[in-house]
Formats: structure tokens, C-alpha cells, sequence
């Protein structure tokens, strides 16, 4: 990995780490659609994971297209923000995991939010991995980096 994408690399993980709750992007049905959701990243940024009831609006999307946008930001709803607050977007499909993959998001996303025990036990819940393949990271109101994916 080049010097400059190490340190994009960098800033994209302090942000995801800063941040519990981002908004996902689906689009279905002919219209976008956007919701709030816990997430988790494993340590090298190429997934991120997300649950959902199956019965969701976003689930249904997300199974129509199979591709999602995630934006994360540390915004405060401050002036200052629209100069001084970074955005995230990661892009990719988006997959719902079973068997041993499920396991192992599951005990990343518990560690993240451990109070979704409950929801991720029941058998209406999804956990879904964001196979990352971009990160387009804006700071400073107009400064845009983008990070592609290790494969």
C-alpha cells in the first residue's frame, strides 16, 4: 500500500471509530431510500457489518440491488460543520451472512454494540456485510480523498 493511501487509510479508520451510527443508502422500488444504522468494520476496512429486521424496507432494497451507500460523519449540527466536519462514504454490495461468516460479524458487531444481543439473536434479524470496494472521504468542505479496497 502506497504512503498516501496508508494515511487515507488512517483517517477513514479514526472516523468509523469516532462514529457508532451511520446512514445507509438503498434504492428500491424506483426511489431512493436512507436509515439510520449501527455498524462495525473489521480492523482492515474491507467489510463493514449492519443488521435489519428481514421486513424492513431497507432489507428489501438492499435485496433488490444488492449495493449500498454508507455515509458516516462527525458532524455536532454546528456553523462550523459545513468547514471543519468530515463525511464518509463506503460503496459496495452488500450480502446477508449465515454459518460461520455470520459468527464471526456477529462477535465483531456485538463488540461494537453489545446491547443488540437480543435483536441480533432473533430469527427476524439479518446481519449484513458491506463488502467495501470505496471509501470517498470529504473533509475541510471540499478536500475529497477516495481509498479503494484491498482484495
Amino acid at each position: 500500500m502506497k504512503e498516501k493511501d496508508r494515511e487515507i487509510a488512517e483517517a477513514v479508520r479514526r472516523l468509523l471509530e469516532s462514529q457508532r451510527v451511520g446512514v445507509l443508502g438503498t434504492y428500491g422500488a424506483g426511489s431512493p431510500y436512507c436509515s439510520l444504522v449501527g455498524f462495525s468494520f473489521e480492523p482492515g476496512l474491507e467489510r463493514l457489518y449492519f443488521a435489519t429486521t428481514r421486513a424492513t424496507r431497507k432489507f428489501a432494497n438492499l435485496r433488490e440491488t444488492g449495493r449500498v451507500a454508507l455515509l458516516v460523519d462527525n458532524r455536532a449540527n454546528r456553523e462550523e460543520d459545513l468547514h471543519e466536519a468530515s463525511a464518509l462514504t463506503v460503496v459496495g454490495p452488500v450480502k446477508e451472512l449465515a454459518g460461520t461468516e455470520r459468527e464471526r460479524g456477529a462477535k465483531v458487531h456485538l463488540a461494537r454494540h453489545p446491547s443488540l444481543a437480543g435483536f441480533l439473536e432473533s430469527p427476524t434479524t439479518a446481519l449484513l456485510a458491506l463488502e467495501a470496494e470505496r471509501y470517498f472521504l470529504v473533509r475541510r468542505f471540499q478536500e475529497v480523498m477516495v481509498l479503494e479496497a484491498a482484495r
